[in-house]
């Protein structure tokens, strides 16, 4: 038997489980929301310190977002926001940015073909 006659088995493909795709749709859009929110306070007054409350919030939706991301390369690079230096506005911005392209890195590896359903546009889940 020629190399030409075997049947090649599709690459395996990364799966992820369908809790954390309804995770991602949940939150995704909420990330996308908070990011454009401190990408205009950003552009208006970059150097404003957020309060405590504010802090908070955003470290509550980040959380969730972690969990995600829990096993996925990026992880090691994204940290929650120090309650106890508050950060200023241009800070939270490159932290939701790195949020967002992770979230978006997520999707990219999950979500297309799928070679066990014979599937296009849909997300690979165990």
């Amino acid at each position: 038997m020629t190399s030409k006659n075997k049947i090649q088995t599709p690459p395996s493909q990364p799966r992820t489980t369908v809790e954390r795709v309804r995770q991602y749709e949940a939150l995704m859009p909420l990330l996308r929301a908070m990011f454009d929110e401190f990408k205009e306070l950003s552009k208006k007054k970059p150097d404003a310190v957020l309060n405590k409350r504010k802090v908070e919030l955003v470290n509550r939706l980040l959380k969730d977002v972690l969990a995600i991301l829990e096993d996925e390369p990026s992880r090691p690079y994204l940290d929650l926001l120090d309650e106890d230096d508050l950060p200023q506005n241009s800070d939270v911005l490159l932290m939701l940015s790195q949020f967002v392209a992770a979230m978006s890195a997520f999707h990219d590896r999950y979500f297309g073909y799928d070679n066990k359903k014979n599937a296009y546009n849909t997300w690979r889940t165990e």
